[in-house]
């Protein structure tokens, strides 16, 4: 698996670049993102670590032009900006996860094979179709289509849709959710739920009413009969 890391901190890219490939990945660091994004082209990481602030493209700005091009990628942001704003902005626009400096590098490589596990696309034997109010999940060729529309989807919010599609009435809590799909224990930043789940909402556009918040609970896919419009 190779991981793009892409911090301008030299101090950061070196301890964090020895200790992942101490657990078998191969790590590309770099300190601006201009130079990772001519190497996202050239040849395409498993899974992306992103610095915000950095000498000219800032993370951001990266993040977005990577979303235009590529949905799947997983990316976590480590940065030294903590405030509620600035995680929510990131999950919005297209983040994975995101890790507050300083962190644990045993946290980070937690988050990283935990995010790798998710994209290796392990399922349960069976069918990997599944269809629900109108939106049609195909897990192995990773397609969502709602209607007669094919969604853009990131990971995480693909990794819910199809938790909501393939179960649908089933009441999820946010702790579940934060387990299921990131590998999290406890609810450590049930924010980050909330924001994935709004970011896909608007994604399903009208069919985003079948997401049911239940207030202090959780959420729940709710499409009325099956094949229903």
């Amino acid at each position: 698996m190779l991981i793009m890391m892409i911090e301008d901190e030299a101090a950061l890219r070196e301890v964090v670049e020895y200790n992942l490939s101490r657990e078998g990945f191969q790590v590309a660091a770099f300190e601006n993102a201009n130079d990772a994004l001519i190497a996202v082209e050239d040849c395409p990481p498993d899974l992306i670590l992103l610095d915000l602030m950095l000498p000219g493209l800032q993370g951001l700005q990266f993040l977005d032009i990577l979303r235009q091009r590529d949905q799947r990628t997983p990316v976590i942001i480590i940065s030294a900006r903590t405030s509620e704003e600035d995680v929510i902005r990131a999950l919005e626009r297209g983040a994975d996860d995101y890790l507050p400096k300083p962190f644990s590098l045993k946290l980070l490589e937690t988050k990283v094979k935990v995010a790798l596990r998710r994209l290796s696309g392990e399922q349960a034997p069976g069918s990997s179709r599944f269809s629900s109010g109108g939106v049609s999940l195909d897990l192995d060729s990773h397609r969502a289509v709602c209607g007669d529309s094919e969604l853009q989807l990131t990971q995480k919010e693909f990794d819910l849709l199809a938790l909501f599609v393939r179960k649908p009435g089933k009441v999820f809590t946010r702790n579940q959710l934060l387990n299921v799909i990131w590998g999290y224990e406890t609810d450590v930043n049930s924010r980050t739920v909330d924001v994935h789940m709004a970011m896909l909402r608007k994604k399903l556009a009208d069919r985003g009413r079948y997401i049911k918040t239940l207030p202090k609970i959780g959420y729940l896919w709710e499409a009325g009969p099956a094949g229903a419009k």
